[in-house]
This record gives C-alpha cells, structure tokens and sequence, in this order.
C-alpha cells in the first residue's frame, strides 16, 4: 500500500487535514485507535473563531454550523459580582460560533466516509527521515502503509511525538494547581453569550451547546473527583460565583455528562522531524479559558495543507520548511492569551492578597481602557491564519 500522506488521527484536527487535501487531489489516508462512536462521544470545546469558521467554509462542511452554530458578537467577564461586557463586534469587527466540536467532527466524517482506518491498533512510524511508513493492526493482521509524509494529529498522548527521539525535540509545559468541572445539562443557558467569572471562591463559565443546552463549570482542586460532587453540590457552588441576578436565572437539572479536566499549557518544538509533522495536541495544549485548543488545531492544519498542497502542486519545500516556525509564531501568541486569561480569572491562593488586588487592577484597567477591550476582543476572536 501506498499514499502520499498518512494522516494520524480521526480528531477534529486529521479529518480537516484529510479533507483540504482530498479537495486539492493530494491522496491521504487517515489512522485512527479508537471506534468512530468513541470520538464522536468526546466532549470538548464549542467556540469557534472567525478564521475556523472560514476554514469550515473554505473545506466545503459549513453549511450546518451556519443553520445551528449560533453567532456571539460579544462575552462578559464578571469580577466579585460585577460583569463587563467585552464587544467583539464594536471592538475588532469579528465574532465567534457557538458549535460543539463533536458537531465539527461529525460534518467533517460525513465530507469523508471512507480512506479512515479506525480501530487501528499498534500503530507504528518508521523511518521519519528517509522512506517513511506507518504500520498498524487491523483486526487481528499486521498492515503497513508507505508514504510521502507523516502529519501526527493524534494528540497529546499519541504515538507521533512519543516517535521523536527526545533529542530531537523541546517541551515547554505549566501545569495549573486546579482543574475545571464540568457539567452539561438540557437547559437554556443562563445568558446569550459566555460569561466568565472570577470569585474569590474560584473561578466559574457558563456556557452553551445550544439553545437548549448548556454547559458550566466551576474551579475545583487537583485531588477532587467527579464522586465528590453531586448535581446539588455543583449548582449551589456555581451559583456562589455568579452575579446575584444570574445565579437567580440559572436553570438546574440533572447533569447529562459530568467530567474534570486538568489544566495546563504545552508546546512542543520543533514541529517537523524529517518527513514527520505536528499538528493540534499532538503540538500543543492550551487551558480551555481562552477557547483556544480548537481553534489552533485548525490553524495548524490549514497551514501544513496549504504547504502539502503547495509541494504537490509546485514542487516547492518551502512551505514544508516554513510550516514549524510559522505554526510555533501563532501557537505561542494563543499560548500567551490562554495564559493570561487563566492569570485574571481563577482562584490562586498562593499569590495571596496581593495576587487578588493585581486581578482587581487588571479588571478595572479593562473595563476602563478601549484598547485593552480589542486586545482581548482582537485575541478572542483568533489572530489570521
């Protein structure tokens, strides 16, 4: 067998890879471990910015994100009670999507109902730098494919950066001293657009699926446990943190899925290895306070299909070579954002009341400063591809 890029990994990330390169006549083939029912049943982010809403247009998929993503031309931050509406619209022209990733990977799986290889098991890369080959196991019998290139979107814990000699590559990691619960309900959400909150008794979001959906979160420690919290546990506690006149209007009801994620920031560099490249988390995580992790992934693949299709097209490396420094140039300027969005708004009881005065300083140097509100509204709604 044979292709002329072996994508790793049915995610968000591979699949939008796979189909800009079936749009532009590239042969591709794309490997996945889990089940297709697996990855359609994750949980993730649901803000799309301006630019992956393009890029959803551009591959041909968008027509249902348009008919149910629903369009936010702003978002509130709240400190101790008081909210601060952050214009996008007024502030930098742009907006965000409200469309669930799993909706993003469902239209994407649609666009390509076949060259997936799921339950591949025991995937293996071969010989990044000269005549590169994946293996798997397919239902008991050992497979192998040869090609051109090799595109890693199979996430943190997959085998593409796991197949680097760690000579070869740097890590760049914080791990946050909290995590975040989240809880998704058949509710209307509180509010039309996100609102994130900042309480001394830890940060919360609510957000939104759709109109009859929602989804909130709370700060919570490193040790805690989904067991550890009830349904009735989670909406006292999130209503603690909300603005009076919010928390009066949330509507409760038993949770539907219930989950903690641990947060930190990671980029791995270079992103290219011979014939080997990274893209989405397999590159980079993000902590979701940004709703950045998305959205770079599909800034990531937008970039290496414009530098595959450009080299088979042209026969030009040039974008191959440029892909690492131009992905790592955006990915660290998101990096930076999600990090400071975490800084302003959650809980960190080592800084003490100091660390509590600077947060209070920079929220009011927000809501006192147009130029400081298009900053976040400039990063928000994501920086070019």
């Amino acid at each position: 067998m044979r292709t002329q890029v072996a994508i790793i990994g049915a995610g968000p990330a591979g699949l939008m890879l796979g189909r800009l390169l079936d749009l532009a006549g590239v042969d591709n083939l794309i490997l996945e471990r889990r089940s297709a029912d697996y990855v359609l049943g994750r949980i993730r982010a649901g803000v799309l910015e301006q630019g992956a809403v393009d890029l959803m247009d551009r591959a041909r998929v968008g027509q249902r994100l348009h008919a149910e993503g629903l369009v936010h031309e702003g978002t509130v931050l709240s400190f101790d009670g008081e909210d601060l509406r952050i214009d996008f619209t007024a502030l930098v022209g742009r907006q965000v999507t409200v469309y669930g990733q799993t909706e993003v990977t469902r239209d994407l799986m649609a666009a390509r109902p076949d060259r997936v290889i799921y339950e591949a098991e025991d995937v293996a890369l071969h010989d990044i730098d000269g005549a590169a080959s994946v293996s798997w196991v397919q239902e008991g019998v050992a497979r192998r494919i040869d090609c051109d290139y090799i595109a890693g979107c199979d996430g943190f814990h997959g085998v593409s950066r796991a197949s680097v000699p760690a000579s070869a590559i740097r890590t760049f990691e914080r791990v946050y001293p909290f995590g975040w619960l989240g809880v998704l309900v058949d509710r209307p959400p509180v509010s039309r657009e996100l609102i994130y909150a900042n309480h001394e008794r830890g940060f919360a979001l609510c957000s939104q699926r759709s109109l009859s959906r929602s989804r909130y979160y709370v700060q919570v420690g490193t040790t805690d446990t989904v067991e550890d919290w009830s349904d009735q546990r989670f909406w006292d506690e999130l209503r603690h943190r909300l603005e009076p006149t919010t928390a009066e209007a949330v509507e409760t009801g038993p949770s539907i899925e219930k989950s903690i994620a641990q947060l930190r920031s990671f980029v791995a560099e270079p992103l290219r290895f011979g014939r080997l490249f990274l893209a989405g988390d397999a590159a980079h995580i993000v902590p979701p306070t940004g709703a950045k992790g998305l959205n770079l992934a599909m800034s990531d693949v937008d970039m290496l299909a414009e530098a595959l299709i450009g080299f088979y097209r042209d026969g030009s490396t040039a974008g191959l070579d440029g892909y690492s420094a131009r992905a790592l140039s955006r990915i660290w300027k998101a990096e930076r954002f999600s990090w400071w969005m975490t800084n302003l708004l959650h809980a960190f009881p080592e800084n003490g009341p100091f660390g509590r005065r600077m947060q209070r300083a920079e929220f009011d140097y927000l809501a006192g400063s147009r130029v400081a509100r298009q900053s976040l509204a400039e990063n928000y709604t994501g920086l070019p591809h």
